[in-house]
Parts: structure tokens; sequence; C-alpha cells
């Protein structure tokens, strides 16, 4: 395992963080406890000692789930990461009473990494009229969090009055070869890293779409002249740049656990070669012509109050354009709509698109998965 510093913090952190928002699961739905928390020490006993979380993940599940696999000796191995859901916050006391729940549910007297969780511009006027800032130097002051920072959705120029507004000691972006210049991008990983912040990257291979080969993509990148699955070549461009502190990976299997940790152990900064790089520019075209919706499947579109499953709609719809075979795609999704899911039970009510950090039209694309798939 590789570690990077991040100002402020005492020990260093391993480029390689264990993201809790894609667990395994159980029939049902629910967070497969065994093979998770099997997952998660895994994970910790082989170097990662960043471990993200937050109060929404696996509706509401993740916290309470890692303040259990987090027992036995394992808690005081790890710096851990939840957030404060804003977008939950109505007034000042309760960003307490969450963070107290947080604790209880983390079983923890302290939280190593606490983020303002999806901010935009219109989230971070909001709660600095509630008094977050107050709150942050407060719970900073009495121990119940170490360290500040806050997680991103919106344009570049929504990020530089947050990053200069206060001394946060980390921030959390989106970023990957394929959205070099969304939301913030490249441009805010800079900008931070210029400021001394420490940067985190989440959605580093787009909710996994990255990891999948696609037709064409290998003979690109056969040009550079080394031999990489799809999910090393994603994760070792953010790796390649000394400005990412930890790469955040929502690992769902050991198998994937094991693949990460086989990358993280050689994962450091500049160690592409200007052949390498340039591949990456030809395989995001490829990409681009291929993928239908810009879906991360993040989940803020949860719950559908008609039960619809938006992203796993909308990566039924991509695996059938990129792929080519729109049949394959079409009977996993009929044997996944026979539980409720489909996109034909959309009432366009619309609260799924005042979520969507990714600024999708989503009505009007779950009508073209209906007529492709349905």
């Amino acid at each position: 395992m590789q570690y990077r510093r991040m100002r402020g913090v005492d020990a260093p952190l391993s480029v390689l963080g264990f993201g809790a928002m894609r667990l395994p699961l159980a029939p049902g739905g629910r967070i497969d406890r065994p093979a998770a928390t099997a997952m998660v020490r895994h994970a910790i006993d082989s170097g990662v000692n960043y471990v993200d979380t937050a109060y929404v993940y696996h509706e509401g599940e993740s916290e309470p789930f890692l303040g259990e696999a987090l027992g036995d000796g394992y808690r005081e191995r790890v710096h851990l990461a939840t957030k404060l859901p804003v977008f939950f916050v109505k007034e000042r006391e309760a960003m307490d009473r969450y963070l107290e729940e947080q604790l209880t549910r983390l079983r923890t007297d302290a939280i190593d990494f606490y983020l303002l969780h999806g901010l935009n511009g219109e989230a971070w006027e909001r709660m600095q009229g509630l008094g977050v800032l107050e709150f942050l130097d407060d719970a900073l002051a009495d121990g119940r969090i170490r360290h500040a920072g806050f997680s991103f959705h919106d344009d570049f120029a929504a990020f530089t009055p947050i990053v200069d507004t206060y001394d946060w000691t980390f921030c959390q972006v989106q970023y990957n070869y394929m959205d070099v210049h969304y939301q913030g991008g490249e441009e805010a990983v800079r900008y931070a890293a210029d400021r001394l912040l420490g940067v985190v990257i989440m959605e580093p291979l787009r909710g996994g779409a990255l990891a999948r080969p696609i037709p064409g993509a290998a003979d690109l990148w056969a040009r550079a002249g080394v031999e990489r699955t799809p999910t090393e070549w994603g994760l070792d461009w953010l790796w390649d740049q000394p400005e990412v502190t930890v790469v955040l990976s929502g690992m769902s299997s050991m198998d994937q656990l094991r693949e990460n940790l086989a990358y993280a152990d050689r994962a450091r900064p500049g160690s592409l070669s200007p052949a390498e790089r340039a591949v990456y520019d030809d395989v995001r075209e490829l990409y681009r012509g291929r993928t239908a919706i810009g879906c991360t499947r993040c989940g803020y579109c949860r719950p559908c109050p008609s039960g619809v499953d938006i992203p796993e709609c909308f990566g039924l719809y991509n695996e059938a354009h990129v792929y080519g075979d729109p049949a394959a795609a079409r009977s996993r999704y009929h044997l996944f709509a026979r539980f409720g899911g489909a996109a034909s039970n959309c009432t366009e009510c619309g609260q799924c698109e005042e979520r969507c950090p990714q600024g999708l039209e989503i009505r009007k694309q779950l009508k073209a998965v209906d007529e492709l798939l349905g």
C-alpha cells in the first residue's frame, strides 16, 4: 500500500480509500453484513486506513454497519470519514443532532474526517446562513470531529468561494479520466491542492462504468505498450497526479477489493509515461461516442416515490449502447422490472431531477429507457 500526506494530519493516508456506498448486498437489497465485514477488515489488514461513509448511504444502513464492522480494534486503525446531510438540515440545532446520532451509529467518540455532504453554490449559501461555520468550529474545538471538509457537486465557479471561506483540511470531488472538466474537475483539484487542501476522489471509475472493457478500447490501450486492466488504467490516471491524496473506491466484492489493493501497492505520482497519458484522450473519445446517459449511479435520485430504480434503468440503457448488445440489456431489464423498478412507473414528479448532482433530464431519459428496453 502506498501512502500520501495531507496537511494537518499526523499520519499518512492510504492512496486507496474504502468507500462504503456500494457494499455487497444480500437477497432483499440490504447489506450482506458478513461479506461486507470481511471486506472492510481485509482492506484494513492490507493497509487501507481511510474509510468513507455518509448518513444516507445504503438508505441509512452504512453507518450502523461500519460501527459494527470496525469493532474488535479495527476502529483504532483507520481514519473514519462521514458526512453531515446538509440537504436535511433546516436549522442550526439539527447539525449537532445529526453529528451526535452519527457518533452513536458509528460507535465512536470522534469522527476523523467530517464533510458537508454534496455542496453546491445554493447549499453553501444556505448552510452559511444557518451557522455551519460556527458548528464546525465548535465540533473541532470539543473534539467531536478532527478535520473538516466538504464533498462537492457544482461547477468550478461555485467551488472557489467555498474553498476560500473556511480553513478546510480537505475536499472531496468527482474526478476521473472521463470527467476531466466535469463539475469542478481538474480545475478544482488543482485549486484545492494549490491552497494545501487534501484532495479525496469519488467516482474514480464512474460507478464502475470504466472498469468494464468496451469494444475497441483494448486496441487503444495497447498503443501505450503496457498491459493493464480497465480498472487499473482508471485508478492509475488518478494516482499519477501528485495533487490527489486518496482515491475512494466503492467496492462490492472481495475480488474487486483484492484487485484494487494490488494496484494500490504500486500507485505513485508521475508513474505514467507521456505515451500512456496520450492514450487516455483516445479512449475518452471512444467512451463519449458510446455512452448515452451520464449517470454515475451515485443514488442521490433515490428513493423514487413511484419506485423507479433510476440508476439501474440508466445503467442497463448505457450497457445496451456501450456494448452494442440491446438484447442482453433488455433481458436483464425485464428480469429486474418484475420487482417494480421499471422506467414505465415514472409519474414525472421531478423530485429526482432536483436531487441529481449530474443535472440529468431524468424524466425524458426514462422515456427513452422504456422505449428501448421496456
